[in-house]
């Protein structure tokens, strides 16, 4: 029987929003707890413990809500994305998660504090208390919660989006891109040359898989990508690199696309640099009332164009990784129990 301790992995998850965060859920039952001196603090919560370090990149360009006002009332990085990886990363019995992910309700006697979450103005508190360093006091936010991972802003400065729609026109910031009527054609960071953090680069460089995705198209994956040198680590990595297909497209993102078309727009983004080896996807079908629901906005299933996904060079994983509630998710513990597999499987 093989040393599973020999086969642990270094796994870094790149995107944002809920998709990012579902994610995480999944992944956290199999990283190994060990502190830094080698001791468990608890135990895996799958065994065996088959990652030995796992690391999300967050996007930071959310310029709405809560963290879009912190952002504008504190001059600090939005901290809606890492506030949810922190808390899908740490035990989520916990009060101080439950805590950590409360949000105020709107309007009342709680003027200021309505719309905001506890966990975004415990980031901020954090952030000051670190002279500005956004970066540190997510790390802190992530001690204190006992995180099962290593979160990292893609860039720790501040950035802002814009993009060219199909009619020509030029929409800027993230709110006002996601609610045009027109597609998005290209989107463009500013500036441009913001740095990476280099933690984030490491992670990458030491990686034995990468995941990308799920998440909006081009604000939740396409953004860490626009960080210099953050592409050019991926396309660099011996790593397996997955694409995590969505389940539907998404108004003005990505209505229309099959799945290999989501592909070739993430790489276009790139100048063309071939970032996946496997393309995991979900096949199962999805009942009818919830197709129904998302027809009523364009939504529909994401084709799975298996034929063209392997003429890019990309290996497609097919299989049922769908959640039904009230709206669509991914099952984070069926998409991680993949992902673990795809590591058996031998570099085609």
């Amino acid at each position: 029987m093989p040393d599973p301790v020999a086969k642990q992995l270094r796994v870094v998850a790149i995107g944002g929003g809920t998709g990012l965060s579902t994610l995480l859920r999944g992944l956290k039952r199999y990283v190994d707890p060990a502190d830094g001196d080698g001791h468990n603090k608890d135990t895996c919560l799958n065994a065996p413990c088959r990652i030995r370090k796992l690391s999300a990149l967050v996007t930071v360009t959310d310029d709405g809500g809560s963290s879009g006002r912190l952002r504008e009332d504190l001059q600090m990085l939005p901290p809606g994305d890492v506030r949810n990886c922190v808390a899908a990363l740490s035990e989520d019995e916990r009060l101080l998660t439950k805590l950590f992910q409360y949000r105020f309700p709107e309007g009342g006697t709680t003027h200021a504090l309505s719309g905001h979450s506890f966990g975004n103005l415990f980031l901020a508190a954090l952030t000051a208390i670190h002279g500005g360093d956004f970066a540190k006091a997510v790390q802190a936010s992530s001690h204190i919660l006992a995180a099962r991972g290593n979160i990292y802003p893609a860039t720790n400065s501040p950035v802002t989006l814009s993009a060219i729609m199909d009619d020509g026109s030029v929409v800027h910031g993230e709110t006002n891109i996601t609610a045009s009527k027109q597609r998005i054609a290209e989107l463009r960071m500013h500036p441009s040359d913001a740095p990476p953090m280099q933690e984030a680069l490491e992670a990458i460089r030491e990686a034995d898989m990468i995941t990308v995705g799920p998440g909006s198209l081009f604000t939740s994956l396409i953004t860490n990508l626009l960080v210099k040198g953050i592409p050019e680590a991926i396309a660099a990595s011996k790593a397996k690199r997955v694409y995590i297909g969505n389940l539907m497209t998404q108004a003005n993102e990505s209505i229309g696309l099959t799945a290999s078309e989501h592909m070739e727009r993430i790489q276009s983004h790139t100048g063309g640099q071939r970032l996946f080896d496997i393309a995991l996807l979900n096949t199962a079908p999805i009942s009818p009332a919830l197709l129904q629901h998302y027809a009523s906005s364009g939504q529909l299933p994401i084709e799975a164009d298996l034929e063209r996904i392997r003429a890019m060079g990309v290996t497609p994983v097919t299989g049922s990784f769908v959640h039904e509630d009230t709206v669509l998710r991914h099952d984070y513990d069926r998409v991680a129990d993949a992902l673990m597999d795809l590591t058996e499987r031998e570099p085609s």
